[in-house]
């Protein structure tokens, strides 16, 4: 697929100035992207219902990106078909003060789903080393000395540890985690920011500070460059596919999403003989009427 090409799965460092941010380099057609993006979200719908009626694994799709990005959208547009009653949607905001009295997986694994389960986050604990690491937050945190006497280095080395430790986890717990990080460039970002002023139904999409964190774009792409490389691996890999254009954003997530629905369990259970001539008694008796 595709998107295979945006795979990192800790056989080799994340370059994420390399990228593409835009279609162009895939040589592909609009037309032809979307057909296939709606055949996917067919295929994803009816292999979702077979892998919530199985109920042996969950799975965990981690939606990561620059401000403007398409997060949202993304969301909506791919996983909007599927049946709600097997997905769970939860937006990662900065910590509460409760949340911050605890370790920073805390309230991660509090929404975690049952097997048989999709959820789905927009944000995640990649929150913890990515904006606090930039902004240097780690040093406000309140925490033993014989954590934050670290060396900045350190510090984050050791949580690069734990979330792989954490990933590896779910993963022998029957959980599989796919991490997409949506690509997009500083032009398109600003046009984006742009639309979100000059548009009043999209004016509660902006904030001041958004600008800030625009002013450390670059520093952001480095630290997505060394997260993705030091939390990358076989079982939770992650994608970092271009985000300029939405139509071919999620026509590639939804490819991410199809092969990890097919690679996880997906048979609808199968019923002893004994329940099936029970079914059949109910069967005659219902006809019977």
């Amino acid at each position: 697929m595709k998107a295979d090409r945006y795979l990192f799965d800790g056989s080799h460092p994340c370059a994420l100035r390399k990228l593409p941010c835009g279609s162009k380099d895939d040589h592909v057609k609009k037309e032809d992207i979307l057909a296939k993006t709606a055949e996917n979200l067919e295929k994803m719908a009816a292999l979702q219902d077979a892998f919530y009626a199985d109920g042996r694994e969950g799975l965990v799709i981690i939606l990561q990106a620059l401000d403007a990005a398409g997060k949202d959208s993304t969301i909506k547009h791919v996983m909007g078909g599927l049946n709600p009653q097997g997905v769970q949607v939860t937006s990662f905001k900065q910590p509460t003060s409760e949340e911050k009295d605890h370790d920073f997986l805390w309230r991660v694994n509090k929404v975690l789903p049952p097997r048989g389960s999709i959820a789905i986050f927009n944000r995640s604990y990649y929150e913890d080393v990515l904006v606090v690491q930039v902004h240097d937050l780690q040093k406000t945190y309140q925490m033993a000395p014989r954590v934050l006497e670290d060396s900045k280095k350190d510090f984050f080395e050791k949580r690069y540890r734990l979330i792989r430790s954490y990933e590896e986890y779910l993963y022998e717990n029957s959980y599989r985690v796919v991490k997409i990080f949506l690509h997009v460039s500083k032009d398109e970002q600003k046009k984006r920011f742009l639309e979100r002023i000059d548009r009043p139904e999209k004016n509660w999409k902006f904030s001041c500070s958004d600008l800030k964190e625009r002013m450390r774009f670059d520093e952001y792409l480095d630290t997505f460059d060394e997260v993705i490389t030091a939390t990358a691996t076989k079982h939770s890999p992650w994608y970092a596919i271009p985000a300029d254009q939405k139509w071919y954003t999620r026509y590639l997530v939804s490819e991410i999403v199809l092969d990890a629905l097919q690679k996880s369990c997906h048979e609808y259970p199968v019923l002893s003989d004994d329940a099936k001539a029970e079914l059949l008694n109910c069967k005659a008796a219902l006809e019977q009427e």
